[in-house]
């Protein structure tokens, strides 16, 4: 689960001296740093660390960072900053269309970069309802009236149906397993077997609108478990 600091960052940079700063600089301001100096160990670090952003160098070895950030950006919808020194406008826009986020020409001063996180952090984040209700683009989720609209629709769920939307609501963009589930939602049994919980997952699809063999809103991460997508509610 998250941590109640600001985040975690994974730090995708050839440059152990200038990783080693930043690194050093975000840990300072509360944030959990990874450090990766290649980019073919970049996805497997993704994967196991679960960062809530991404800084991402281009020019890696092993592998390109557009390539990396294609292949972070098809698991999941985490904030990516590309960081490099290079100038071009091409470079700019590739790495746009690649998935990323913002773009950030080196050198830059880790207070500067620090700003821009955290200006991400605050465009990514679910907006909160005077009510207490999360707010994913289209999707509204009401825990107090236990009520759920999508696109101004009123949607009806079951209790447990219900119970696992926010479960997953509240850890958006991160990725639980059948046991994390399991462990808050006493109502499911589980005994290595039984798919109950990939049976709930399936309903909730099809009451979201979630596309079944590709599904986007909840996604499914082989191996891993399943990840709430906060940014696949918009129109």
């Amino acid at each position: 689960m998250e941590s109640s600091g600001p985040g975690k960052v994974l730090l995708v940079e050839d440059d152990e001296k200038l990783s080693g700063l930043i690194a050093h600089y975000l840990s300072q301001h509360g944030f959990q740093v990874r450090e990766v100096h290649r980019g073919d160990l970049a996805r497997q670090a993704f994967a196991e660390f679960q960062p809530s952003l991404v800084v991402l160098d281009l020019m890696l070895p092993g592998q390109d960072g557009l390539q990396v950030c294609r292949e972070i950006r098809a698991l999941s919808d985490t904030p990516i900053v590309i960081l490099t020194a290079r100038e071009d406008d091409l470079d700019h826009i590739l790495g746009l269309e690649s998935g990323a986020d913002d773009y950030v020409i080196k050198p830059i001063k880790p207070p500067v970069l620090l700003a821009r996180l955290r200006a991400l952090q605050r465009r990514h984040a679910p907006q909160a309802s005077p009510g207490g209700a999360l707010v994913f683009g289209e999707l509204k989720i009401d825990p107090v009236c236990r009520e759920v609209t999508l696109e101004g629709e009123a949607l009806e769920f079951t209790t447990m149906e219900f119970d696992l939307l926010q479960l997953l609501a509240d850890n958006a963009g991160v990725i639980l397993s059948r046991d994390d589930i399991l462990n808050k939602m006493r109502g499911i049994d589980f005994d290595g077997m039984n798919r109950s919980v990939d049976v709930y997952i399936s309903k909730l699809r099809t009451k979201l609108n979630d596309t079944p063999r590709e599904p986007v809103r909840i996604k499914t991460v082989w191996g891993k478990g399943y990840l709430f997508n906060p940014f696949a509610w918009e129109r």
